[in-house]
């Protein structure tokens, strides 16, 4: 067993080698020697941070990795043998860090060390560190009467359970669907490359024609481009029915949901919060539930005018030019394109052929470059699937870190964009490594349309966009200087600014210097022109408004289940969905729209009562890049930006790190500006 690949975790994983069942034995293995070692620790006459924090940090660190990079293949190749160990897995794990966060003789030489001489030698980051431990503790139980803390563990492990099951029942009712077509007579309308790709899709299960999927490339090429209406409304339905009662009912997520709120509603009364929301803020920058409402609501007011005026704008198109009478939800998204085209004489089509895969990444890279001065150098090393490609941070000489990239879409696959880590910054105390520095090393998972027939993929702006915005919570996770483990990187950093580095790379895909770098027309080869670039700078807010109040309707939503403080009324969650979208929504969805299902952020993610951070972040991303856009020197902005936020990770407040940066608080106006909504503010 001591030979296991899980067990022997290198700085570039062998993860071709590693076998299901081999997890298991390598995770029960792996916590079987941490607790020891915690005895151990418990053990010593006198808390230090060495022998207790130091030691500490080892342990967890240790299971903590393999059992990342089980979840992580879970995410991006699961099979029905990982998805069973894993799920098997799943509350053993739990049960092990629970133990850890109640551990009272644990918590009590974490105060000893705070109430030492030794806490004021300590530096900054890792004063910070013990202070967001001492806290941790506290909310994983540790101050509660032995009963409630076994209460506690037993909701811990089954909210952990119900997440996986929430994400499970999403991808297998995605993966499940499927419309195949013996020929291309349905497909009037969309893109050539987007045929290839359900051509390919049909092909992979050794049938002819088209097969028609609901991973994402495919839906939006349905939704945007398919002028067969029928099309629209059948991938449409399927869609937005996902993990509902319409389908399957083992994969129905309806009383997973009511049950979730359930559980963070115990949760958060067990430890002293009235509601899961209260719980969730406690960690983050905002201060409230009532402040963060009070933001959406602000935000809404501001947005929907122009939301209204976007949508009779395409009504009447749809109406007027299409000749859809009554356009429908499965409307919208086509008809938009068409008003695009004609507004701005252009089409998302003719963008996407400007911009190959490989010529896009290089021209990220040559923008962080300016930015930061850091080299991207790929390596080749052990990956999960033959589309991975990993990459070295490297400046002055230097490896700062490792990124593997995981670009496309594919079934087995968890849908949507993150960033996830395998290991972060530390340097080393004991001495067998002081000293030594481990450098940061990153995952970042996209769903792009995929390349076909051995044609170079070509991705659409938004598909930069999405690339930029996960790059920039990769450069927050890798360009930390931070040596303490704790607070380096996204570590430690509040969930409603941690969105921040992610939506200010985005800025720069509007740059035209940036996007003509990374650009060459699949037929001649030529940069995106400047009159094109000009049209999608033109159009770059259209239909702003209807985004921004979706966004609400989302961040609401979340809030106020989460807000809920009676065990009665969580089973409403769906009439509070309608209540919102009453209060903020311009277009109300059909009846069968099961949204809710499969909104796996806040049910099966780490944005449950904290879906406004988007909005939120945002804030501090277009303020932040207005410095840049304030600045003739990029470089010297860029350097200041990496050394006040990127650098400090989680060892001051975001707050703290954005005044340092920007010489002041935080202000709504550039948000507005870059929205198009300077007139109403």
């Amino acid at each position: 067993m001591q030979n296991s690949v899980l067990l022997n975790l290198a700085d570039e994983p062998r993860y071709h080698e590693i076998a299901t069942a081999d997890i298991k034995p390598a995770m029960q293995t792996a916590m079987e020697e941490a607790r020891r070692a915690i005895a151990e620790i418990k053990q010593q006459p006198q808390a230090t941070w060495l022998n207790t924090v130091e030691r500490l940090t080892d342990i967890t660190e240790r299971v903590g990795r393999i059992w990342g990079v089980v979840s992580h293949l879970n995410s991006v190749v699961d099979t029905p043998e990982l998805r069973a160990e894993y799920n098997a897995l799943m509350p053993e794990v739990t049960v092990f860090f629970t133990e850890i966060g109640q551990d009272i003789e644990l918590y009590e030489r974490f105060k000893a060390i705070k109430a030492s001489p030794e806490f004021d030698k300590l530096d900054d980051a890792r004063r910070t560190k013990l202070q967001h431990d001492l806290r941790d503790f506290i909310l994983s139980g540790a101050e509660l009467p032995p009963a409630e803390q076994e209460k506690f563990a037993q909701l811990q492990t089954e909210g952990a359970q119900l997440a996986a099951r929430f994400s499970q029942n999403v991808l297998d009712a995605t993966d499940a669907f499927a419309i195949y077509l013996d020929d291309d007579s349905r497909l009037a309308g969309i893109p050539d490359d987007a045929k290839a790709m359900f051509a390919a899709a049909a092909q992979a299960e050794g049938k002819s024609g088209y097969k028609i999927g609901l991973q994402m490339p495919h839906y939006l090429a349905v939704m945007q481009y398919a002028d067969d209406r029928e099309l629209r409304s059948d991938v449409y339905r399927a869609y937005v029915t996902r993990a509902s009662e319409f389908g399957n009912a083992d994969w129905d997520n309806t009383g997973n949901i009511t049950r979730r709120l359930e559980i963070a509603l115990e949760e958060a009364r067990l430890l002293g919060f009235a509601n899961y929301a209260e719980l969730s803020l406690y960690t983050k920058m905002a201060e409230s539930p009532a402040q963060v409402l009070d933001f959406l609501r602000d935000l809404s007011k501001r947005a929907k005018p122009f939301a209204e005026k976007d949508l009779a704008e395409v009504q009447a198109f749809a109406r007027e030019t299409l000749g859809i009478e009554e356009p429908q939800a499965w409307d919208l998204t086509y008809a938009g394109e068409k008003l695009r085209e004609a507004k701005y004489a252009f089409s998302e089509t003719e963008v996407k052929k400007y911009f190959p895969a490989g010529k896009v990444l290089a021209g990220l890279f040559a923008q962080i470059h300016r930015l930061y001065g850091v080299n991207f150098i790929e390596k080749t090393v052990p990956v999960w699937h033959p589309d991975v490609r990993y990459f070295e941070l490297e400046k002055g000489g230097a490896i700062i870190g490792g990124v593997y990239m995981d670009l496309y879409a594919r079934e087995g696959k968890r849908g949507g964009a993150w960033m996830n880590d395998y290991r972060g910054r530390r340097r080393f105390l004991a001495e067998d490594k002081a000293g030594r520095i481990q450098t940061p090393v990153a995952y970042l998972v996209c769903n792009f349309t995929p390349p076909v027939n051995g044609k170079e993929a070509r991705l659409s702006h938004d598909e930069i966009i999405t690339l930029f915005h996960e790059a920039g919570h990769g450069l927050h996770h890798l360009l930390t200087r931070v040596d303490e483990l704790g607070v380096s990187g996204i570590n430690g950093v509040e969930w409603d600014a941690v969105e921040l580095p992610s939506q200010f790379m985005e800025n720069f895909v509007w740059e035209y210097e940036v996007l003509a770098e990374m650009s060459a027309h699949e037929e001649s080869g030529r940069p995106l022109p400047r009159e094109l670039f000009d049209k999608m700078v033109a159009a770059k807010n259209f239909q702003r408004g209807m985004f921004i109040v979706r966004q609400m309707e989302f961040g609401l939503f979340d809030m106020l289940i989460y807000s809920e403080s009676d065990p009665a009324k969580l089973a409403g969650w769906a009439e509070t969905l309608q209540q919102v979208r009453r209060e903020v929504a311009v277009v109300q969805p059909p009846a069968f729209n099961r949204f809710a299902n499969s909104f796996g952020h806040i049910f099966a993610g780490g944005y449950a009562a904290g879906y406004y951070s988007y909005a939120w972040a945002e804030v501090l991303s277009a303020d932040a890049y207005a410095a840049f856009e304030e600045s003739d020197d990029v470089k010297a902005t860029g350097a200041r930006f990496w050394n006040e936020i990127l650098a400090m990770g989680g060892s001051r407040s975001a707050m703290e790190s954005f005044k340092a940066f920007r010489g002041r608080e935080p202000q709504i106006d550039a948000l507005l500006r870059h929205s198009g909504f300077d007139d109403a503010a």
